[in-house]
C-alpha cells in the first residue's frame, strides 16, 4: 500500500458530508437484579436499579460517523410519540442532524427494551410496525431527501436495512437515481428482503452469510477464486462497482473490476461482534468518500470493525484508538 498520512485523512474526516438512510431505533435497556421468584407465576422478579437509552439500527452507523468527526444526517421515518423524541435528543446530543427525518403518526418508533441482570439478557421487548412503509410515508421521505441532497451537497448516502419497512423498493430505486444525478457515493448494508433491490449502487457490502443466503450457495472453503465468482455473480444482478463482503473471523473482501483481495483480521480479543457490520460500512463509506481508494477503504475497515469487537456491546469505533492503530498496521 503507498504510503497515507493518516493524520491529515482522519482531519480531513470533518470535510465529509454524509447521509444515513435506513431504519433507526432506541435501544433501552433496563439493568436489575434479581433475588425471588414472583409468587403470581414461575418468573423471576427484578428489581430495576437503572434505565439506558442509546441510539440503535442504522442510527448506530450514523454514531459511528460522527464519532470519527463527520458532518452526519440521518434519513428515516418515526413515530410521532416518546421514543421517537429521545431518539431525536440523543441524535442532536451526539450531533447528528435530524431535520431530514420524516415523524408520521402512521408509524411508531422501533424500540427494543433488553432486561438485563448479572450482566445477562433475561427479556427483550420489541415495539416496532414492520410494513412496508405506505405511499404517503414514502412520499414523506423522498421530499425529505431531495431536499437534503440538493441543500448540503453529501459526498456520500449509506442505506442502512434492518428490514423494518424504510427501505421499500421504491425508496430505494428513487434515492439511488437521484445520488447518480447529483453524484452522490451510494453505498449499501442490505438484508435478505431487498437483497437484489439495490441496482447499480457504488459499494455494496452484505456479511458471507447474507451473501450465501442471498445467492443460495452452499461453500464452506472460502478463497479468492470462490469469493471472485461470487463477486461476477452480484455483479450479474446488481451492475454495482465494488462488492466488499465481511467474511466474520477471516477478514474482509473486495472487488472492483479485476482488482480483488482478501484482507485478514487482525488478531483481536473478541468480546462482542454485536455493532460491528455497523462500524465497517460507516467507516469504508467515509474512507472511500474521503480517498476513493478502495484498498485503503477495506484496510481501515477491517480494523475498525476488529476494534470494536473488543467492546462489550454495540459501540462507535473510538476515532484516537482507531487512527493510532492504523499507523501500526498500515503505516
Amino acid at each position: 500500500m503507498s504510503k497515507v498520512d493518516f493524520n491529515k485523512l482522519f482531519e480531513d474526516f470533518s470535510n465529509i458530508k454524509a447521509g444515513v438512510i435506513g431504519d433507526v431505533m432506541l435501544d433501552i435497556y433496563w439493568w436489575g437484579h434479581v433475588d425471588r421468584i414472583s409468587p403470581e407465576a414461575p418468573v423471576p422478579v427484578v428489581a430495576l436499579d437503572k434505565k439506558e437509552h442509546r441510539i440503535g439500527g442504522a442510527g448506530n452507523v450514523a454514531l459511528n460517523l460522527a464519532a470519527l468527526g463527520s458532518q452526519v444526517a440521518v434519513l428515516s421515518v418515526m413515530g410521532n410519540d416518546e421514543n421517537g423524541h429521545i431518539l431525536t435528543h440523543l441524535f442532536n446530543e451526539h450531533h447528528i442532524n435530524t431535520n431530514w427525518v420524516a415523524k408520521q403518526n402512521s408509524r411508531i418508533t422501533t424500540a427494543k427494551t433488553r432486561i438485563i441482570s448479572r450482566n445477562q439478557q433475561m427479556m427483550r421487548l420489541d415495539a416496532e410496525i414492520t410494513k412496508d412503509l405506505c405511499a404517503d410515508d414514502e412520499n414523506a421521505l423522498l421530499e425529505k431527501v431531495h431536499h437534503f441532497i440538493t441543500t448540503e451537497k453529501p459526498q456520500v448516502i449509506i442505506f442502512e436495512d434492518y428490514n423494518k419497512g424504510v427501505l421499500t423498493e421504491r425508496v430505494i430505486k428513487e434515492v439511488t437515481a437521484l445520488c447518480k444525478q447529483h453524484g452522490v457515493i451510494t453505498t449499501v448494508d442490505p438484508k435478505r428482503k431487498n437483497f437484489f433491490s439495490y441496482q447499480g449502487v457504488d459499494i455494496f457490502k452484505p456479511n458471507l452469510k447474507e451473501v450465501k443466503d442471498g445467492l443460495n450457495l452452499l461453500i464452506d472453503d472460502v478463497n479468492l477464486v470462490t469469493l471472485n465468482d461470487i463477486h461476477k455473480q452480484l455483479q450479474k444482478k446488481l451492475q454495482h462497482a465494488i462488492s466488499f463482503i465481511t467474511l466474520s473471523e477471516k477478514g474482509v473482501f473486495y472487488q472492483q473490476n479485476s482488482d480483488a483481495m482478501i484482507i485478514p483480521s487482525h488478531l483481536r480479543n473478541i468480546a462482542d461482534v454485536s455493532g460491528a457490520g455497523d462500524t465497517v460500512i460507516a467507516v469504508a463509506s467515509l474512507i472511500y468518500a474521503a480517498t476513493k481508494r478502495i484498498d485503503l477503504m477495506a484496510e481501515v475497515a477491517n480494523i475498525a470493525g476488529g476494534l470494536v469487537c473488543e467492546e462489550v456491546g454495540t459501540a462507535a469505533v473510538n476515532k484516537e484508538r482507531l487512527l493510532h492503530e492504523c499507523k501500526l498496521l498500515l503505516s
